[in-house]
């Protein structure tokens, strides 16, 4: 159901007949006008989805005091550093897809990671000519791109904030000098094995006054941080990109073995990219996610190919519904992979053509087939081997304002923690890993060159572009496969949003079918691997889903079950 924005006015209008009297005549009064009722101002609604309670409530606080969405996302996007850091901070990057009510316009505003001017194609080879384990890559200097993520929160902020910078980051400069509860899946990662938990700057800040790591249910200050964000609300975002945290950066990375080329000049001469969405029809909607070096024309073209379909007839209980998905999902791979990065060759046209989607939609079957190859849209360059490796560590969240503009942002340090180097209290990503290892293919390393994504934040439109919901993920390259499931329990089996949320994850690329076997009821699974698809526990990141559709003039939002995350709804005061 479509949102509908504008005030219905009911006026009363009292007319009334002058009648001239004659000279002298004794003049009546003239009627005594009657008052118009009151005017109802209509109710103001506003939303925030976010992977944790502390992030969606100082979102909501700057809604709370007049501010936009994207107000609220920055303030979103500076609690997240603190309290979700495994996932993504201000040494990050991230696409936001900002939703315009008034013009219906949407715009992305692109703060991807970009390699250093010394960067190399062969940067992360060994000496032996072979590419580097990912683990001594990630915990390496020459990991960490050049942050975008505040630069870019800054530029959108600076066109469409309705209050002023300095005041969106109280309450993460507050809970960052008082503390905060570490939750269960913070807890998790700070004491699991992984290398970056493991370093000396993740050592020295997950530990309480005796030594021990923390845990679950702790308090946990960063002092460091407070001061930083301190620093930024006064500066801006100079206070990253020039001076002493800028000189601190390019220090830490220039450590070690593998050490960086960054320089202080290639942080001052960071710039976001603003670019117009990408939207392609799906059933009665519009989806509009990023275009490249985002994966958002993988999405929209595997939701073509399952447009073409007759899964959404079947539901959600059918073994043919999910191998015809798995199926749909592969193909799309094969494309993605084959095509998609930071350059200009990518056939952003010909992987949406109808044709062209109706031609591999074609190969679908009910059976699964052998692992496809990627096709050749109209206006492709040959496909290319790909060798990009990419790995999870990535927050999504949701906000939509009271005058109904919207944010669907993905941000992200790559993997858990980073590279485990910390400056002024937030992790650095280690983005360049998600380039290619091996020089070759779309997504190969180049000075200033933007990593492909699979991050795709998408907004979902009514017919005539008034706003229908928005939705988006972490999980690496299986972003594509967690947003495409939810669109499809939202739109085609027509379920409440937490509970397309909720559905198993099935990931399926190439040879494999990974998910969450466990989810699928036996007789289900049983049935879907007669016909091929053999769902196996996947590897790496949980879905952090966030999404919400308007329904009846009402938000039905949901939270990923599996991750920290709330959905809330407000009412703000009526506009005067």
């Amino acid at each position: 159901m479509k949102l509908t924005r504008a005030h219905f006015l009911l006026a009363l209008a009292a007319t009334g007949l002058t009648a001239c009297a004659p000279r002298g005549a004794v003049e009546t009064a003239a009627p005594t006008p009657v008052t118009a009722p009151e005017r109802q101002a209509p109710e103001r609604k506003a939303f925030v989805a976010a992977a944790h309670p502390l992030a969606v409530e100082a979102g909501l606080n700057v809604l709370r005091k007049g501010g936009s969405a994207v107000d609220a996302a920055v303030a979103v996007q500076a609690m997240l550093s603190l309290v979700e850091p495994q996932s993504s901070g201000l040494g990050g990057g991230a696409f936001m897809v900002r939703y315009d009510a008034k013009t219906k316009a949407v715009t992305v505003y692109d703060g991807r990671e970009t390699a250093p001017a010394g960067a190399t194609p062969d940067m992360l080879m060994g000496p032996d000519g072979k590419p580097l384990g990912f683990r001594t890559a990630v915990l390496s200097g020459r990991a960490t791109g050049v942050p975008g993520v505040v630069r870019m929160m800054a530029l959108a902020q600076d066109k469409h904030g309705k209050l002023k910078w300095r005041e969106l980051f109280a309450d993460a400069e507050q809970a960052a000098a008082n503390g905060f509860t570490v939750t269960a899946r913070l807890g998790r990662f700070v004491n699991s094995g992984g290398p970056q938990a493991n370093t000396p700057d993740s050592l020295a800040y997950f530990r309480n006054a005796d030594g021990s790591k923390i845990k679950a249910g702790d308090t946990l200050r960063n002092p460091a941080y407070a001061a930083f964000l301190r620093r930024l609300a006064a500066q801006g975002p100079d206070a990253m990109y020039k001076g002493e945290t800028a000189r601190r950066i390019v220090a830490r990375v220039r450590e070690g073995d593998l050490a960086s080329s960054m320089t202080e000049a290639d942080l001052a001469a960071y710039k976001p990219v603003v670019r117009e969405g990408l939207c392609n029809p799906y059933r009665s909607y519009i989806l509009c996610a990023p275009p490249p070096p985002s994966s958002g024309v993988g999405l929209l073209q595997l939701m073509a190919m399952i447009e073409r379909t007759d899964i959404g007839a079947r539901g959600p209980h059918d073994p043919v519904a999910w191998v015809k998905y798995a199926e749909a999902s592969r193909l799309m791979y094969a494309d993605r992979d084959a095509y998609v990065g930071d350059v200009a060759t990518v056939p952003v046209k010909g992987m949406l053509d109808p044709g062209y989607v109706a031609s591999r939609a074609a190969l679908i079957g009910d059976r699964a087939g052998p692992a496809p190859q990627a096709g050749t849209p109209p206006g492709a360059i040959a496909a290319r081997i790909d060798a990009t490796n990419e790995v999870a560590g990535t927050s999504h969240f949701i906000v939509v304002d009271g005058d109904g503009n919207a944010v669907s942002m993905t941000t992200t340090v790559e993997s858990f923690f980073g590279t485990g180097r910390m400056v002024d209290g937030f992790f650095l990503n280690n983005q360049m890993t998600d380039f290619s290892f091996v020089p070759t293919g779309p997504n190969v390393i180049a000075p200033g060159k933007r990593p492909r994504s699979s991050m795709v934040p998408t907004v979902i439109l009514n017919p005539d572009r008034s706003l229908a919901g928005a939705i988006g993920s972490p999980g690496g390259n299986a972003i594509l496969g967690y947003v495409s499931k939810a669109l499809v329990g939202m739109i085609d089996w027509k379920l409440p949003v937490a509970d397309a949320i909720a559905l198993p994850n099935l990931v399926a690329r190439g040879g494999s079918f990974n998910g969450e076997a466990d989810k699928f009821a036996p007789e289900l699974r049983a049935a879907m691997a007669e016909r091929g698809v053999t769902v196996r526990g996947g590897t790496g990141e949980d879905s952090g889903l966030h999404g919400v559709m308007i329904r009846d003039g009402k938000f039905d939002g949901g939270a990923d079950p599996r991750r920290d995350g709330v959905a809330k709804t407000i009412t703000l005061p009526a506009r005067k």
